[in-house]
C-alpha cells in the first residue's frame, strides 16, 4: 500500500509517500514556512508524487497529522486530507502530534515508557504519556509546567518534545521535530474509524466580536 502523509499541524508543510509492504519512505518535502500552508500543501505532494514516479491513482490511504498545534494549520491539513481521500475513495486516519513525538524518541532511545510534551506557550503543555509499546496510557491534554513536573516525579517516564527544556531537562533545542517516517509509520498501522478530527485542545485566540447591532432591512 502506498500511503500519503501530510503534516501542517506546526511552522512546518511537509508531505511523504510510504510504502507499507517494505516500510520504505519513497519520497519526501518539508519547509518551516510559519504560514501559507494552504498555497504550499498542494505543490508539495505533487512533488513528492514525480520524485516517487507516483500518481494521485497510486495512494491507497492518507494519513494526516491532526494536532495539537497550529488551529489553521491543522485546518488547512485536514481539510486537504479529506478532499484527496474522498475523490480517491481511499481511507483517511488521524496521528497525533504528540504520538509522533514519542515514536520518535522510542526510535531513537529503543522501547520504554515516554511521556511527549509539548510548549503550549501560557505557561502550559500539551502532554500525553505512551507505553514502551507505543500505545497510548491516558487522552492528550493541556497542563501547567508544575502539573508536568509532577507527572514526571510520579511516573518515572522520560520526557520526549520541548516540555523537556520548560522543567529544566537537558534536550535539543528544537525538541518538537519528528521525522515524516514517524508519520508514515503511525499511519499505515492505526485503525481506520471514521473521519479523523482535528485534536485542538485549546480553542481558537480569535473571538467573535459582541457588542454591535446589526441593521435589521
Amino acid at each position: 500500500m502506498i500511503l500519503l502523509a501530510i503534516d501542517t499541524a506546526g511552522a512546518d508543510c511537509a508531505a511523504a509517500l510510504y510504502c507499507s509492504s517494505s516500510q520504505t519512505l519513497l519520497a519526501s518535502t518539508s519547509e518551516r514556512i510559519g504560514r501559507g500552508h494552504a498555497e504550499r500543501l498542494m505543490g508539495m505532494i505533487d512533488d513528492v508524487l514525480a520524485a516517487a514516479g507516483k500518481d494521485m491513482q497510486d495512494i491507497g490511504r492518507i494519513a494526516v497529522v491532526i494536532g495539537p498545534g497550529s488551529f489553521t494549520g491543522i485546518r488547512v491539513g485536514l481539510a486537504a486530507a479529506r478532499g484527496l481521500a474522498l475523490a480517491l475513495s481511499v481511507d483517511i486516519v488521524g496521528v497525533t502530534t504528540l504520538a509522533a513525538i514519542a515514536a520518535a524518541h522510542q526510535a531513537e532511545k529503543g522501547p520504554q515508557p515516554v511521556i511527549a510534551a509539548m510548549d503550549a506557550k501560557r505557561d502550559e503543555v500539551y502532554v500525553q504519556s505512551f507505553g514502551a509499546d507505543g500505545a497510548a496510557l491516558d487522552a492528550a491534554a493541556m497542563i501547567s509546567h508544575d502539573e508536568l513536573r509532577t507527572m514526571v516525579a510520579e511516573t518515572g517516564f522520560g520526557v520526549a518534545g520541548s516540555g523537556r527544556t520548560i522543567i529544566g531537562l537537558d534536550g535539543p533545542e528544537d525538541g518538537d521535530c519528528f521525522p515524516l517516517i514517524q508519520i508514515c509509520r503511525l499511519g499505515a498501522a492505526a485503525p481506520v474509524s471514521g473521519k479523523p478530527k482535528p485534536l485542538y485542545l485549546r480553542g481558537p485566540d480569535a473571538k467573535p466580536q459582541t457588542g454591535y447591532a446589526v441593521a435589521r432591512a
